[in-house]
């Protein structure tokens, strides 16, 4: 075998493993960066209707669903002993549940800076029942994500 042989053997090699380690990085960084971006905030339907042109000139009766909250007083007269006014500290919003655990059904949200009435805590503190202080929503939702409202 020749020396020419041997250095085209070699450059080959070297051009073969750069394309492999080139190929490599692309793909590496291309899911990094798919899997880096944060998914865009959530739209519970509540947002919606109240966005939707068509949902504000229907003056037909609403038929609420099992799944959907009912609607609260907004008096401040029945929030019950140790209720507090609060507002959402976590920026993507929080999911309202119709009981406390992360297996209930969802009946709807809560968007970031919303003031809320906090009402009651659940047994092992982790959730808590709150009230939107526009007295639309009523809900259970995970706890530490308000702050509480001093006024």
């Amino acid at each position: 075998m020749s020396l020419s042989g041997i250095a085209k053997f070699f450059i080959g090699f070297l051009l073969g493993i750069a394309l492999l380690l080139g190929a490599g990085a692309a793909t590496a960084f291309y899911f990094w960066t798919k899997l880096s971006a944060e998914p865009s905030k959530p739209i519970f339907a509540e947002e919606r209707a109240k966005a939707s042109p068509v949902a504000k000139k229907t003056s037909s009766p609403t038929v609420r669903s099992p799944n959907q909250p009912t609607p609260a007083k907004a008096s401040s007269q029945e929030l019950p002993p140790g209720a507090y006014k609060a507002r959402v500290s976590w920026a993507e919003g929080l999911i309202l549940r119709d009981a406390p655990g992360a297996d209930a059904n969802r009946t709807g949200g809560v968007a970031f800076n919303q003031d809320v009435f906090v009402l009651k805590e659940s047994d092992d503190q982790r959730w808590q029942k709150i009230r939107a202080a526009d007295g639309e929503l009523e809900g259970w939702i995970k706890a530490g994500n308000t702050q509480r409202v001093n006024e």
